[in-house]
């Protein structure tokens, strides 16, 4: 048997998370902590960052690094009531950088906290009822859900149960209570009932979705319950596991990997369901070697059938057989949104996430003074928007007023090529970006839209994400345009994933700067506005066209692909 990888052999010894974390939270002498603390401070949702625009020159003068913390609020589904909002939005100007930033996986960041503040920070964050525990960390994190539980009573169901799944596998350790609420330490151990005390090989993903539309990219999770509706109705879910976007360049025994759906499950077998398959992943999951441990690795070295086969001998029961389902689309619905119950939603457009105060469009200050009369709720979507939720008939005037004072949109005014952009945080404080991706896919995104005007396709939504690495956290893999850092102001450019989630996409060109991702789109997408069917989607036009061969499976994702100068066939 290998030898375990040295974070299995921290979060061993770490007496259930808590290592020397409040030790060096008190050591005024330096801004960091503790290099194997900072392994467990990530499953307390907290990352240990440095400003690595200021590297070189803190190196020049002898000091060390610019370091800050980046702290993620768990919010399972997205949803917030206004006096968390306006709390968060407090501390984001008090201890933090001044910004909010929304995730991928509907929660809140804080960058730029000093260590001196973090303490204060995480209490601050749990006194508005949310918190920061498993946020990060090799546990399940935030779990994610179609973000309108009004629009449907199927999708109200869905909503309820990813908040009962993300309660089930909350790590059950005392430690996070102890070290940042000041917990009374209870003699005794802890207990892990589901994780164990090594927790899991690595982080794991888990989501809900409502067909037709799969705005959580529900393939991508290690565990995705698609929802099956009948006669208006939640009646099941199917089971899908095995997906998961991180890669490393140059290692093709890492790849992206699409979940396979291996059946179906009734609303009361979801709890089960859930902590059996982390179950299988926390006992057959590689703790050798962490860059294989995630549950796509486990399925992709046992076989679907081996899974599935020991999923239902786990539970006692055989999973039936997959119901029929069509996704249609996994972008965010712009626009006003009448729910069920006759009140209103709408979606307003935060670029890449950052919610700042810009000159012409405080974001920041406009959504403040919305919370601060807004009765319903603020709800994150997996598409790094927020959605002003549960407006009432009478109040939507005033919320329509206070969004036009601020400059704020519901997607009106936006090009559909920027409203499907996203990108992760990268530089400068992320501790893994090749390249930039939030700081510059906005003037990337103003170039394209000058290219696709010229060739009539203004109006048409192309989905296109920007990552700073290979880790793929703006899920660009599934982007039918996908650039992921590769050096500093270089990238591999990835084209032919389908518009709604099902489809990974394949390198085209590697390497490339802004100048060669320009030349190599311009002929691709003149051929789309001349050459393309009714209705076919840029994605399905790459792959129809020849540019790029689809992927079979994830192991083929490094496998070569096509010819670079596809004929006209």
């Amino acid at each position: 048997m290998s030898e375990p990888s040295p974070v299995e052999r921290v979060k061993k010894a770490s007496n259930y998370l808590r290592g020397t974390i409040a030790q060096g939270l008190a050591d005024e002498a330096t801004g960091a902590l503790a290099e194997d603390d900072t392994h467990l401070t990530k499953f307390h949702g907290i990352y240990q960052q440095d400003d690595r625009d200021q590297r070189q020159e803190r190196t020049r003068q002898k000091l060390e690094p610019a370091y800050s913390f980046m702290a993620r609020v768990r919010v399972p589904g997205g949803v917030c009531t206004p006096k968390q909002w306006l709390a968060l939005d407090e501390l984001a100007r008090t201890r933090a950088n001044g910004t909010l930033r929304l995730t991928t996986r509907q929660s809140f960041q804080f960058h730029g906290i000093i260590k001196r503040e973090l303490k204060d920070t995480v209490a601050a964050i749990n006194c508005t009822l949310l918190d920061t525990l498993a946020a990060c960390g090799d546990v399940n994190r935030n779990v994610m859900c179609s973000p309108l539980p009004e629009q449907s009573s199927v999708h109200r169901e869905a909503y309820d149960w990813a908040c009962r799944i993300s309660e089930h596998l909350t790590p059950r350790t005392r430690a996070y209570h102890e070290i940042w609420l000041d917990g009374e330490k209870v003699a005794g151990g802890d207990e892990e009932p589901i994780y164990g005390a090594a927790y899991l090989p690595r982080k794991f993903k888990l989501g809900l979705v409502v067909p037709p539309v799969n705005d959580i990219d529900v393939l991508s999770q290690d565990l995705g319950f698609i929802a099956i509706a009948e006669d208006g109705r939640l009646a099941g879910f199917n089971v899908c596991v095995g997906g998961g976007l991180g890669m490393s360049h140059g290692e093709p025994a890492t790849y992206p990997r699409l979940a396979d759906v291996i059946g179906r499950c009734a609303p009361e077998q979801v709890l089960a369901v859930a902590e059996q398959v982390v179950a299988i992943q926390r006992d057959h999951g590689d703790r050798s070697n962490r860059k294989h441990a995630r549950l796509k690795y486990t399925i992709d070295d046992r076989g679907v059938d081996w899974f599935k086969a020991e999923l239902e001998r786990r539970l006692g029961f055989a999973l039936a057989p997959a119901a029929p389902y069509e996704l249609t689309t996994h972008g965010d619905a712009y626009g006003w949104i009448r729910g069920d119950d006759g009140r209103w939603h709408v979606t307003v457009f935060v670029e890449n996430g950052r919610i700042a105060d810009l000159p012409g469009r405080p974001l920041l200050t406009g959504l403040r003074r919305i919370a601060a009369v807004h009765d319903g709720e603020l709800r994150l979507t997996p598409n790094q928007n927020v959605i002003v939720s549960n407006v009432t008939p009478e109040r939507r005037p005033v919320i329509e007023q206070l969004l036009a004072a601020h400059g704020l949109t519901n997607g009106a005014g936006v090009s559909a090529l920027r409203r499907n952009a996203m990108a992760c945080v990268a530089l400068p404080s992320c501790g893994l970006a090749m390249a930039e991706a939030e700081r510059y896919l906005p003037d990337l995104i103003t170039r394209l839209e000058g290219l696709v005007a010229e060739h009539g396709l203004a109006d048409e939504p192309i989905v296109v994400r920007m990552t700073g690495c290979p880790n793929g956290c703006a899920r660009p893999y599934l982007a039918e345009i996908g650039l992921v850092g590769k050096a500093p102001g270089r990238y591999n450019l990835y084209l032919g994933a389908d518009y709604t989630g099902q489809r990974l996409n394949r390198l085209y060109r590697e390497n490339v700067d802004e100048g060669e991702i320009l030349a190599s789109l311009e002929p691709v997408i003149a051929r789309y506005a001349s050459e393309r069917a009714t209705g076919e989607r840029f994605g399905d036009f790459v792959v129809r066209a020849g540019y790029v061969q689809p992927v079979r499976a994830g192991r083929d994702f490094n496998a070569p692909a096509a010819a670079r100068e596809p004929g006209r066939g």
